[in-house]
């Protein structure tokens, strides 16, 4: 029914907002050795954003547990600014209402003792159309909010690329150089002889 299939989409809404706008970690194996975190842009199921980085993460990890069997690697969702999760909070509530508004037919306008405009009157006899048009245009704005495109990575907390920087994701090897040259770095330091006073 019509009612069923706004209920079923707003229970889909809420989740995936939820899981948005907290900071998810997946942690994929526990080990002993440094500690390498990808913070990534989790947050887009938009133009295929989500899968593909959710796929550079899987093929990265894959790659860096073979050469570095000790090494931890955990991913997590880089979150945009505050004002931009409010802002994309309040209009996954506010969607919800205006979309309640329009399946029980009730007027806000007149609470406000304004008439109602055009485009109000269009969506009380096409409530369907109306309903699908401001949940997918919300979803819109809020992906868009949300998105940051970010591709960070740290070794023990050391940030080591960040895509918001460089402005595209690092290849295989560029990210294999850069672990050796940092954990042959930590190794020398670790190393050194203490000098005694």
């Amino acid at each position: 029914s019509f009612r069923g299939l706004v209920l079923l989409a707003a229970q889909s809404s809420l989740p995936q907002f939820a899981r948005n706008s907290g900071v998810k970690k997946m942690k994929m194996q526990f080990a002993t050795g440094p500690l390498l975190k990808l913070q990534t842009c989790l947050c887009l199921p938009l133009f295929g954003y989500r899968m593909r980085y959710k796929r550079v993460f899987e093929e990265y990890t894959q790659a860096l547990y073979q050469r570095y069997p000790d090494i931890r690697i955990e991913g997590e969702n880089y979150l945009p600014i505050p004002v931009y999760r409010h802002i994309a909070s309040f209009l996954s509530v506010f969607k919800l209402l205006v979309i309640g508004l329009i399946i029980i037919g009730r007027d806000p306008f007149a609470l406000f003792g304004m008439q109602a405009p055009g485009i109000w009157e269009w969506g009380q006899g096409n409530k369907i159309y109306a309903c699908m048009m401001v949940f997918f245009l919300s979803n819109m704005i809020e992906n868009q909010l949300m998105s940051t495109g970010a591709f960070e990575i740290t070794l023990n907390d050391v940030p080591v690329w960040s895509k918001l920087e460089s402005g595209h994701l690092p290849s295989m090897q560029q990210l294999v150089q850069i672990l050796d040259n940092e954990m042959k770095m930590n190794v020398h330091m670790n190393t050194r002889p203490h000098l005694h006073s």
